[in-house]
């Protein structure tokens, strides 16, 4: 259907995801634009790769050649408000649209998907598995929800049928594809705006999980209870450390956070093995990952070459934005981290102190959404409070309009450590000041364009 359009426009084409696809039309041949709200470095890659992107949402700003229903196919994400001038323009003028997760399920047709799911942890766990195919098996593509290090990019294009997406719950995107292999690593509550209710998140996992093809693998948390798929799919639990059909044992902390460790499968263990990027919580994403060749490996009837995936898994770089050190020192240490979800926090503070242990952590936190802080302030600041000192930045709105007594100050009164309001201008300069030794910096929103500033002021002061 879509090889009838020479013109794709997109609108939140500085989406992650949106982005990715824009790229791969790019590559594709055809001719690409779009719209959002302001720049950013992907939407700037973007326009260097060859796409018209514009930052104002008037209809005059869309190019000519992209206002003709007949060329013209228009992809779009939930959060373009219906009410958008060019949204408007487009459904009023008979254009074929649809949501970024239809597109995806149309170009991973006729692939062998490998789709990761969950309220938190997909982005590495997918991006992993997009560097375990194309390092072990020489090929693979990918859809991703970060930037990885490895590919330098949120898109891999390779040989072979294998496609590794992140299957992404909000606006229940996730239902539009049909996996060969799922993993669920959590379900939590949230996009409460979306679903109302924890018990309606889970079953939508439920209905995911639902979708595997014939003769495909579920791969799911320990402790994850959803409803689970009928006959002709296996199931198959993982956990950090917990027995079960695939987890890690004989862990051993290295300098700086990293880890030796074994991966025990149903076929064996998968002795020494160490992981690129620090942290127990990657640990236990790489063995999802791992579960997830092994289980890609029994549908094409062969084993895992073991040493080239104890290889793949040491050169593994990660995910910008995710557990991304700017400085690793006996003296400071500072990193940066998308945590936007209590559990997510609590998890790489959990990780944080697990890696440095007896060290001060200092958290800063940049709530994302007025929605999910209205709804979960109060797991934030128990989250939170696993640091020593904690540092709130006023709440990044996305997509969201202001809620009338909904702010950061909400997590604060709750924090069970010394807490303060900072400004993000702002942040470099008080933590230049203060008495900091291990700095986390946690938020999806635009924290991440003063790391650099905060990272320069504490190498300083270290």
């Amino acid at each position: 259907m879509t090889n009838s359009y020479t013109n794709i426009y997109f609108l939140g084409i500085g989406g992650i995801g949106m982005s990715a696809l824009a790229r791969y039309f790019l590559h594709e041949g055809r001719k690409v634009a779009g719209y959002d709200r302001t720049p950013t470095p992907l939407t700037h890659a973007l326009e260097q790769e060859g796409a018209e992107v514009c930052y104002d949402d008037e209809v005059e700003n869309i190019p000519v050649a992209f206002r003709d229903p007949a060329t013209t196919m228009v992809v779009f994400t939930p959060a373009v408000p219906s009410d958008h001038p060019q949204m408007c323009f487009f459904r009023e003028g008979g254009f074929l649209m649809e949501k970024r997760s239809q597109m995806l399920g149309h170009l991973s047709e006729g692939k062998y998907v490998m789709a990761v799911a969950g309220t938190h942890g997909k982005t590495t766990t997918s991006t992993l598995i997009a560097w375990l195919n194309h390092a072990c098996d020489c090929g693979g593509n990918a859809f991703l929800g970060g930037i990885s290090k490895n590919f330098n990019g949120n898109m891999v294009l390779g040989e072979g049928c294998r496609l590794a997406v992140e299957a992404d719950e909000f606006d229940r995107s996730f239902l539009r594809l049909k996996p060969d292999v799922a993993v669920i690593t959590a379900v939590a509550a949230d996009h409460l705006d979306i679903y109302g209710t924890y018990e309606a998140v889970v079953k939508a996992f439920g209905q995911f999980a639902a979708l595997i093809k014939q003769g495909g693998h579920l791969i799911l948390k320990k402790g994850v209870e959803i409803t689970l798929p009928g006959e002709g799919v296996s199931v198959w639990r993982y956990s950090y450390d917990e027995p079960c059909d695939f987890y890690a044992r004989n862990v051993e902390l290295r300098e700086g956070g990293y880890y030796y460790y074994d991966i025990v499968t149903p076929s064996g263990v998968i002795e020494r093995c160490t992981l690129g990027i620090p942290g127990w919580v990657n640990i236990e994403n790489s063995v999802a990952a791992v579960a997830s060749m092994w289980c890609a490996a029994k549908s094409e009837g062969r084993e895992m070459d073991l040493d080239l995936l104890r290889k793949a898994l040491a050169e593994y770089s990660g995910v910008k934005r995710r557990f991304e050190f700017y400085i690793n020192t006996p003296r400071q240490v500072y990193m940066d981290d998308y945590a936007h979800h209590p559990e997510e926090l609590e998890a790489t503070l959990t990780s944080v102190r697990k890696m440095f242990p007896g060290r001060k952590v200092t958290a800063i936190f940049q709530p994302h959404l007025y929605t999910r802080t209205r709804d979960l302030y109060r797991e934030f600041a128990e989250a939170l409070s696993n640091a020593d000192d904690v540092v709130l930045v006023p709440i990044y709105p996305a997509r969201e309009l202001p809620i009338e007594g909904v702010c950061s100050e909400m997590i604060g009164e709750l924090v069970k450590a010394p807490w303060q309001m900072c400004e993000r201008e702002n942040l470099a300069e008080l933590l230049g000041a203060a008495d900091t030794d291990v700095v986390v910096s946690f938020g999806a929103g635009n924290i991440d364009a003063y790391c650099a500033a905060i990272a320069e002021r504490l190498q300083e002061k270290a």
